[in-house]
């Protein structure tokens, strides 16, 4: 039964993985990566090359309405080619050697996004504990552990995940909000009162599970928050 168990919970990570980041076609795994350029969202990030002549900052139709708890989130790449596979062979495939390149690409979105101001700490998105002992680590620590290195910031791996939701990969925009609500808490010992922290986690689709993130540190009185992260889907 445990061997049946491993078999079933791999096959359910890959077809996530498949469903949310839309795996492509082995000829274009090696495609450059595509940089994400103005104009873009001021709220979620998310690129609009149609609206390149737009002068001013602007906010999409998915986040006019939406209740955010951060001020910002930025991504570096759009998930396709060299950056989605990347992504994948770090999570899904041990190719731990990944990490190097991927810390690389988030190092070089924060220095576009955020090196002007000073942040208390960086917040890796948490994993529920039963996923992060399947995978054997969190990508999000690591990929912010690899940043805070590189630009001197202390992780704060201050969040945990209160409970296990759906997989995001099978649900709609509007459902996926309602699934994260509630599911992240603070860890005892940690005080983010006044802190500015900058959450981080590899790759952006809607901005559910970092709006949720970002509620509960409001919640505990933290500071200015913002988003960061490799990809953006």
């Amino acid at each position: 039964m445990a061997l049946l168990s491993s078999s079933l919970d791999c096959a359910r990570d890959w077809g996530e993985c498949l469903l949310n980041l839309a795996f492509p076609w082995p000829e274009s795994a090696e495609a450059d990566p595509v940089r994400i350029e103005k104009p873009y969202c001021q709220q979620c990030g998310e690129p609009f090359p149609a609206m390149e002549k737009q002068s001013h900052d602007f906010l999409c139709y998915n986040c006019v309405d939406q209740k955010w708890y951060f001020q910002w989130a930025r991504a570096g790449y759009r998930t396709e080619g060299q950056v989605l596979e990347a992504v994948i062979g770090f999570k899904y495939r041990d190719e731990y050697y990944q990490l190097g390149r991927l810390t690389e690409w988030l190092v070089e979105t924060f220095d576009q996004h955020c090196a002007q101001e000073k942040w208390d700490a960086l917040v890796p998105v948490p994993l529920f504990h039963r996923r992060r002992r399947e995978r054997g680590f969190n990508q999000a620590y690591e990929l912010a552990s690899g940043l805070g290195k590189a630009r001197k910031i202390t992780t704060w791996d201050c969040l945990y995940r209160y409970r296990e939701t759906q997989s995001q990969a099978r649900l709609e925009r509007i459902t996926r909000w309602e699934n994260m609500k509630g599911a992240f808490k603070m860890k005892a010992g940690f005080d983010v009162r006044g802190k500015n922290l900058l959450i981080v986690d590899d790759v952006l689709t809607t901005g559910a599970t970092v709006n949720a993130c970002a509620q509960a540190l409001t919640q505990a009185g933290a500071g200015r928050l913002a988003v960061l992260t490799i990809a953006r889907s």
